[in-house]
């Protein structure tokens, strides 16, 4: 098995249903496509059962769990395929044939072990945005520090779970960017990149209110400490905005020149006035 596709769902009929469709609708069916329910009570079983004939490769469980991660787990460990994509519910698949051509683009690209296209964040209103995430330049702590890659898009092989682990069940929201950041700057593995849309990401989901931007703050902070050493870390707290500010007017060779303009005539000027002191 090539790929394996994993669902989690609590209580989300349409959601899931919509996500199901979704994956049941690619040209390429020699997939293994997972769902793991949170013990909903709310219809999904219902969907599931419905839907489980048009599967060729499909597995599927309803039992209570302790939170996204430990669902995300327990699919990851029942998953058989060489790679291994969350989908979760309420979000759905690019096109008709993205699985296909993602795959093929897998093979040409020699099999990396983490291989990601776009994503298209769908709002509420009808707005669409393609995320395109780093786009295939090389992942820095600097943008690990402030960003992430996109779980939804990516195809991780799943070896990498038995090398790293699986996703840390403490966290509620950010154990996949603190998966990420052990894999790609502490591991060293080497994504790459299609540009191709892949996914559509339900924007309602729970990592986009207030109280979430929050939870997100403070478990990345805490995972920080606990895996960079304090000497790195108080340097990207302290110099992460000004690098990032630099990045920007990088873009725009006009005021590069300026600002380059600008800083030497200041240290020309301080270095005057230290002489006369």
């Amino acid at each position: 098995m090539r790929l394996s596709i994993i669902t989690i769902n609590r209580n989300n009929a349409a959601g899931l249903e919509k996500t199901m469709r979704s994956v049941a609708a690619q040209t390429y069916k020699e997939l293994e496509y997972i769902v793991i329910d949170g013990a909903s009570t709310d219809g999904s079983i219902e969907v599931i059962k419905k839907l489980e004939p048009v599967f060729a490769h499909l597995k599927w469980v309803s039992e209570s769990d302790t939170g996204i991660y430990n669902a995300m787990n327990k699919g990851i460990r029942m998953a058989s395929g060489d790679y291994i994509q969350i989908l979760n519910s309420a979000d759905g698949l690019a096109a008709l044939d993205v699985t296909e051509c993602m795959l093929t683009a897998l093979e040409k690209a020699d099999h990396p072990s983490i291989f990601y296209g776009n994503m298209v964040k769908c709002f509420p209103d009808g707005r669409k945005l393609v995320d395109k995430s780093f786009a295939g330049r090389e992942i820095t702590m600097l943008d690990m520090y402030t960003g992430t890659l996109n779980h939804d898009s990516a195809y991780i092989r799943r070896s990498l779970f038995e090398k790293y682990g699986c996703y840390d069940e403490s966290l509620k929201i950010v154990s996949d960017w603190k998966w990420y950041l052990q894999a790609i700057i502490l591991g060293g593995e080497k994504p790459q990149y299609v540009d191709m849309d892949v996914t559509l990401f339900d924007m309602t989901g729970i990592s986009e209110d207030c109280k979430s931007k929050d939870v997100i703050r403070e478990e990345r902070a805490k995972v920080l400490e606990e895996l960079i050493p304090v000497g790195y870390l108080h340097d990207y707290q302290k110099y992460s905005e000004d690098i990032h500010l630099m990045r920007r007017i990088h873009r725009h060779p006009w005021a590069f020149k300026m600002v380059y303009l600008m800083e030497r005539g200041l240290f020309k000027v301080e270095k005057l006035k230290n002489k006369k002191k």
